[in-house]
C-alpha cells in the first residue's frame, strides 16, 4: 500500500509540475496470460491487473498509448485506452527507430505496453544505457518511468505486486 501511495504522489507531482518540454514514458509489461501459446489472451488475473493499471493511471493525461500487436498487450492497454479515449498505436519492438519515436513523442506523456524481453530493452534504448535487465517470467507489476526534461534523462522502476 505504501508503494501505491508513493506512486500516486509521484504521478500527481509529475502531472502538477510537468513542463511542456517534458517527455514522460510509462513502460509496463503485459499482464498475466492464460497459457504459453504464441498469442494468448489474458487470464482472469491478468484482466484484473489491466484494470488495476487503469486505476493507477487514472490521473495521468496520456497523449498516446502504444502496444505490440498481441492479444495480451492490447488487452493490458485497452482499459486505460478506453477510459482515456485514446486509440492504441501499434509498434514492433524489432523494427522501431528509437530516435524517430523520441521525436514523435517529444513533450508527451506516453504509455508503452510490451513484453518481458522487450520492455526493458525499449527503456534502455530510450535512456541510452543498459540499466535494466529482462523482466522475470513471473513478474507483471513493474512500472518503468522515464522522464526527459530539456535532454536530461532520469529513469526509475516501481515494483508493484
Amino acid at each position: 500500500m505504501k508503494k501505491f501511495l508513493l506512486l500516486l504522489a509521484f504521478l500527481f507531482l509529475n502531472i502538477s509540475f510537468g513542463q511542456s518540454n517534458t517527455t514522460t514514458y510509462y513502460f509496463i509489461r503485459h499482464a498475466e496470460k492464460v497459457h504459453n501459446s504464441q498469442n494468448p489472451d489474458l487470464s482472469e488475473k491478468g484482466l484484473k491487473r489491466a484494470e488495476l493499471w487503469n486505476k493507477i493511471f487514472s490521473e495521468i493525461n496520456f497523449d498516446e498509448i502504444y502496444s505490440t500487436d498481441y492479444k495480451r498487450t492490447l488487452q493490458t492497454a485497452s482499459p486505460t485506452a478506453t477510459t482515456k479515449k485514446i486509440e492504441i498505436k501499434l509498434y514492433n519492438p524489432k523494427t522501431i527507430n528509437i530516435e524517430s519515436f523520441k521525436k514523435e513523442t517529444l513533450g508527451k506523456k506516453v504509455l508503452i505496453v510490451g513484453h518481458s524481453n522487450t520492455t526493458t530493452k525499449f527503456v534502455n534504448d530510450i535512456i541510452n544505457k543498459q540499466s535494466f535487465s529482462d523482466i522475470e517470467d513471473e513478474t507483471f507489476g513493474n512500472l518503468y518511468i522515464v522522464t526527459i526534461i530539456d535532454g536530461v534523462i532520469s529513469s526509475q522502476v516501481l515494483k508493484l505486486h
